[in-house]
């Protein structure tokens, strides 16, 4: 190197005092730094984060990932590891997994997740197995697991959800549950049975009158 005891140029084959390594030797990559306006060219075992090594006949080189919130590449297209907080998923970064895909939380990765189908139609109103007798029940609905997770430690969705509901025949058709009398018959009812009683009272009334007489 031009200036071998200056640390900027380490691993150069040709070398300024003023912008580094202009060349590398073979094995190594050429990195141009940049510190505010000014640059300067770096001979690295590997490139930095955010870069990909690549390897040409005239030159190595540290390129630059093109890959949003990417922290080190394979390629140019092809995220190998995301930054802090974004999940990997065919060499993209994502700040959830896409639908159908669960989140491996120790390797901040998307796998393939449990696939299910579409909901079914709501059932039949009914409590205690009974669709009458009651105000209030419930209805269910379902789904079926279309695709199992290829891990065992990645849950499915709910398969099965139910909610209150109201039923269509509060009583049954001749079941234990009749129908009260109306107040108007009571009263009816009970002012038949006053008059029954009035009657009765009077004939005991004159019968007796006529033994006394």
């Amino acid at each position: 190197a031009s200036y071998g005891p200056n640390p900027i140029c380490k691993g150069c084959l040709s070398c300024s005092k003023d912008n580094g390594c202009i060349r590398c030797q073979h094995k190594l990559f050429f990195f141009l730094r940049r510190e505010g306006m000014r640059q300067y060219g770096e001979c690295l075992h590997s490139c930095p984060s955010g870069y990909y090594g690549l390897r040409t006949p005239d030159m190595n080189r540290c390129s630059r990932c093109r890959i949003e919130n990417c922290d080190s590449c394979f390629s140019r297209d092809f995220c190998t590891k995301c930054k802090t907080g974004f999940y990997s998923h065919r060499g993209r970064c994502f700040r959830g997994c896409p639908p159908g895909f669960a989140a491996l939380e120790e390797l901040m990765e998307c796998v393939e997740g449990c696939e299910v189908g579409q909901w079914s139609e709501w059932g039949t109103c009914s409590r205690n197995n009974k669709t009458c007798g009651f105000k209030w029940g419930l209805e269910t609905r379902t789904r079926q697991i279309v695709k199992k997770p290829t891990k065992d430690t990645i849950p499915c969705p709910t398969i099965a959800e139910s909610r209150r509901c109201k039923m269509a025949m509060r009583h049954c058709p001749g079941g234990e549950h009749r129908r009260r009398p109306t107040k108007t018959k009571d009263k009816k009812k009970k002012k038949k049975n006053l008059m029954e009683r009035a009657q009765k009272q009077h004939s005991i009334f004159l019968a007796t009158d006529k033994t006394s007489q």
